[in-house]
This record gives structure tokens, sequence and C-alpha cells, in this order.
């Protein structure tokens, strides 16, 4: 009779757990067999010593997610943060600090569901060939930031991939918008924010060109659909030392 595998066990600890996505993340790591919950962490608990995990995910506000990120990786533990609302001087910082800390792995993803990340890489490669190009995101009315992550990831993906094919500005003569029905502009592309009773997550990309109209659209109907994500990043992020944003680049999408 042959021996039984053992599977390695990741130790994990997640803050925010009491939130919509970390108690989701919570029932997923407790169901899966190569990981155990060892710390839940809210508003006002002393993270310490995070329970030991080998790695933390982090689901918390934006105005504290970058100081939980700065304990983990003091304390040399490995970070997968689904908290949004990153610019690009948090970002350096994180990146400063993982200097001292080379065996630390940190994952920053705007967003964890499969299909979203699909969605982010076909609009990066289709936005080359279209002379205008706006984004939508809808989410329910108790998200605090907008645009959400997911949206700022694509707009900078599309610029990017704008500029690489020498495309200029996206054509807008709007010359009068003192309400902001335009939105907002990230990376100069045009970007709007819904907030409705009964979303959870959901975009569409829109790419325009002469006698034609390409949609690209991802809906999260529920936040399973973000747990296959998260669990890559948990599996994963000790592999990947240093700051790392976007899953993508784990899958092999970047």
């Amino acid at each position: 009779m042959s021996e039984a595998i053992e599977v390695p066990v990741i130790t994990v600890s997640v803050i925010g757990a009491a939130g919509r996505m970390g108690s989701t993340v919570c029932r997923t790591l407790e169901a899966a067999p190569d990981t155990r919950l060892v710390g839940r962490y809210d508003v006002g608990d002393d993270l310490g010593d995070l329970g030991g995990a080998d790695v933390v995910v982090e689901f918390s506000v934006p105005g504290s997610a970058a100081a939980n990120v700065a304990h983990c990786i003091d304390r040399g533990r490995h970070v997968v943060v689904g908290t949004t609302g990153w610019t690009q001087d948090a970002l350096t910082a994180v990146s400063s600090q993982l200097a001292d800390k080379p065996g630390v792995g940190v994952l920053i993803a705007p967003n964890f569901a499969i299909g979203a990340i699909l969605m982010m890489s076909f609009a990066q490669q289709a936005a080359r060939f279209y002379e205008s190009v706006e984004i939508v995101e809808l989410h329910h009315p108790d998200k605090v930031d907008a645009p959400s992550g997911t949206a700022a990831r694509t707009a900078s993906l599309i610029a990017r991939a704008r500029r690489d094919a020498g495309l200029g500005d996206v054509p807008d003569a709007t010359s009068s918008d003192p309400g902001g029905a335009r939105g907002a502009r990230v990376d100069g592309i045009p970007v709007h924010a819904l907030r409705l009773r009964g979303l959870v997550a959901h975009q569409e990309v829109l790419l325009g060109a002469t006698g034609e109209l390409l949609t690209i659209r991802h809906d999260s109907f529920d936040r399973v659909s973000f747990m296959p994500g998260v669990m890559a990043g948990v599996r994963q992020v000790g592999d990947h030392p240093g700051l790392t944003v976007g899953l993508e680049n784990y899958l092999g999408l970047a």
C-alpha cells in the first residue's frame, strides 16, 4: 500500500477578517486542505506577531492598509493585499521597506477575479487598435473609494498600450462640464463610477472606432468569485520576493 503524500500547509492570518471580503477569505482558507487560518484581525486589534503566520491576507480599508502592510513586512511576513486606493508614493514606500527584507513577498492586486484579470489583459491588447476608450465601473454603495482599483489599473494598462502604439489623447470635444458628467480621467482615460444597491463588482471597457464598438465586460455576482485568485496569491507570494502589483504577474498574463 502506497503512503499518503503529506501536503505542505501554509499558515495564514487575515486582517479585515470581519468584513465582507475578509470573512469570505476566512471561510475559504478553513476549507482548503493546504492552508490553516491562524489569526483574525480587525479594527483596533493588536496585530502583534500576526499569529506566526507564513502569509497575511490584507482586506481592510485604504486608510489602514499601508500601515498594516508595513507591520507585516517588518515582521517578515509575506502579504497578499486586496485593499485598493494605493498611490505611487505608497507603492514606492513598500518597495523601499522590502529592500531590507529580501526574502519577503508582497502582492497588491486591484482585483482577484480571474475573469477581471483577463478583462484587463484583453483591454490592454485591444487598446492600440481603437481611437476612443472609456471605462465604466459599477459597485455596491458601501464601497469607500472611487474609481475602483480595478478601473484605475485598467486605465493605466490601456494608457501604456496607447502610448506604445503612438496614439494621442482620447478624442473629446467637451468644453463645458461644470458638474463632472464626463467622469474622472485616470492616465488620460475617462472613467465613470456607479454605486448602486444590489451590485457587487462590475466593469466594462468600451473601445470605439469609426463604424464599430468593442465592449469588454466582467461581472462578479458573489465575492466567492475572488477566492481562486486570493488562494493563488497565498500559495505563490512566497515564491515572488519583493513587490508585485497585479495578480496577472502570477498567472502568466503580464
